[in-house]
């Protein structure tokens, strides 16, 4: 874990759970990162540990309202319309230039919308359950222009509907007594999507009437060999072609990364790549065999990796 003080804790996909042992925040569309503050000095870290302090000089004046604490939260571009827009942050991702991040930080600023409370004066917290954890973060009275607490409600269905109203991506569900496991993909926060999407990782895609006609998707197996998933069509505008383009076409390998399954329609032609590229896919049922029906591309995540792919991501 490169430079982070440790890895942050991942939901489980599912439905939304009810009963007095749970809490419910908005699921943000946006990228995932630690605040780690020390002695003044603020240090942004990206799920995959990598350091993002640069990308994001907006938010380094946080160290003046806390110190010695390990927040974990979501970063987020709001629209004009006021809603989450993961394609405008697509731009702030990956700037380590500070000229540029600080034009761009003037002119589309993000906002730290921060959900948990990990260290504080010291202190570990990540063994405290959730509500205490909650309890202590709000008491640290955190707000500014471009960072916020948002709100923890105790209804799932009004805030799932709420969720809805607002245009955001969904909910989360968290267990009040959990504690903060890091680096392990829990139960005991579930994220309930708005829609049914998944993210799977491109193994190849399949020229048609445009450079790229399809996707050919799968989740990786303890191999690292893909399972298949089915061949993603739908979704491919003239702006996302060019981004994946340029993603895929460094990747190219003689041979296919899965591991076996796919429909000999599907591999004729098909151009393979080394499986790194992450794709969110919206998408209607499965069939008994896990294929995709109806899929159509959301999104490319260059913020996870490969290798966090599961069918409950």
């Amino acid at each position: 874990m490169p430079g982070a003080p440790l890895r942050p804790m991942l939901a489980m996909t599912g439905q939304l759970p009810v009963g007095a042992g749970w809490a419910y925040e908005f699921k943000w569309d946006g990228v995932r990162a630690l605040a780690d503050i020390t002695a003044g000095r603020q240090h942004l870290y990206a799920r995959s540990g990598v350091e993002i302090t640069t990308a994001y000089p907006e938010l380094i004046t946080l160290a003046e309202q806390v110190d010695d604490a390990l927040l974990d939260g979501e970063v987020v571009l709001f629209d004009q319309a006021g809603r989450p827009s993961f394609t405008a942050l697509a731009e702030r991702m990956h700037v380590r230039d500070r000229a540029k991040a600080a034009r761009l930080a003037a002119t589309v600023p993000v906002t730290y919308m921060i959900f948990d409370l990990l260290r504080l004066r010291g202190e570990d917290l990540t063994g405290w359950p959730y509500a205490r954890r909650r309890e202590a973060l709000d008491d640290l009275g955190l707000g500014a222009a471009r960072w916020a607490v948002p709100p923890v409600f105790f209804d799932g269905a009004a805030t799932y509907s709420a969720a809805g109203e607002h245009g955001l991506e969904g909910v989360m569900a968290k267990r009040v007594d959990s504690t903060y496991r890091p680096g392990v993909r829990s139960p005991d926060w579930v994220k309930v999507k708005l829609e049914v999407t998944g993210d799977f990782v491109v193994g190849g895609w399949r020229p048609g009437a445009r450079k790229i006609g399809g996707l050919l998707v799968g989740v990786p197996g303890a191999d690292g060999r893909l399972t298949y998933r089915g061949r993603v069509g739908g979704g491919i505008g003239a702006a996302i072609e060019r981004e994946l383009l340029r993603e895929l076409e460094p990747l190219r390998t003689p041979t296919s990364p899965f591991a076996a399954g796919v429909p000999r329609e599907d591999a004729r032609g098909a151009i393979w790549v080394t499986p790194q590229v992450v794709v969110e896919v919206k998408y209607g049922q499965r069939t008994p065999d896990g294929r995709l029906r109806f899929p159509r591309i959301l999104r490319l995540r260059p913020d996870k990796p490969a290798e966090e792919v599961d069918d409950a991501s």
